[in-house]
């Protein structure tokens, strides 16, 4: 296997042909010899999160709507959220019984089966996502190999930008050097 990619992004390549990951910015949760599960961090839905998760919304960093996480398990959910520990590091000692995860950088997933109130502690700013996006075991080292996608460093703020939809464009961007250029590839080649 190659290393993991856990904690980072995958931003779609444009040669990328596949309609549910067009133009997406994927951060990736797990990754092992089995396989890989991660979410799309750019695709905002029109369903408050207060109508979807009754509570959670007074949580839910701006904008406060649920998030299309994938195309697999599209009725599942999965949260992550920042730190509210000073410094927010990986977790500055919280557990598991918090309803908090630490993933990386003072970002983690959060229980959804625990209160609001009582996450309300440990976390600040959670997105929630409907569905994720999923790979069997040596698909997505397939996908990397061909240029589907480009591994490039995750940031915190990536995952609860309030101007999620132009994620894919910023995310190259900050790279500088030639994936920069990438991100003025226009949507539809053939409309130039």
């Amino acid at each position: 296997m190659t290393p993991s990619v856990r904690g980072r992004l995958l931003v779609a390549a444009p040669s990328l042909q596949d309609p549910n990951f067009d133009r997406t910015v994927v951060l990736v949760l797990e990754h092992t010899d089995d396989g890989a599960l991660g979410v799309v961090l750019n695709r905002p839905s029109e369903i408050d999160v207060s109508a979807a998760l009754p509570g959670w919304g007074l949580l839910a960093a701006a904008p406060p709507v649920v998030f299309l996480g994938g195309p697999v398990a599209p009725t599942g959910a999965i949260c992550l959220g920042r730190s509210s520990a000073a410094g927010g590091g990986d977790g500055d000692g919280r557990s598991e019984g918090d309803g908090w995860q630490p993933l990386f950088a003072g970002l983690g997933t959060v229980d959804l089966d625990h209160s609001p109130g009582d996450v309300a502690e440990v976390v600040v700013d959670v997105r929630v996502f409907v569905g994720h996006a999923g790979w069997g075991g040596g698909q997505l080292e397939a996908e990397i190999e061909v240029g589907a996608w480009f591994v490039l460093d995750a940031r915190p703020d990536d995952v609860v930008s309030p101007r999620a939809v132009d994620l894919w464009e910023r995310v190259l961007r900050r790279q500088g050097g030639a994936l920069a250029r990438v991100a003025n590839f226009p949507p539809d080649p053939s409309m130039n």
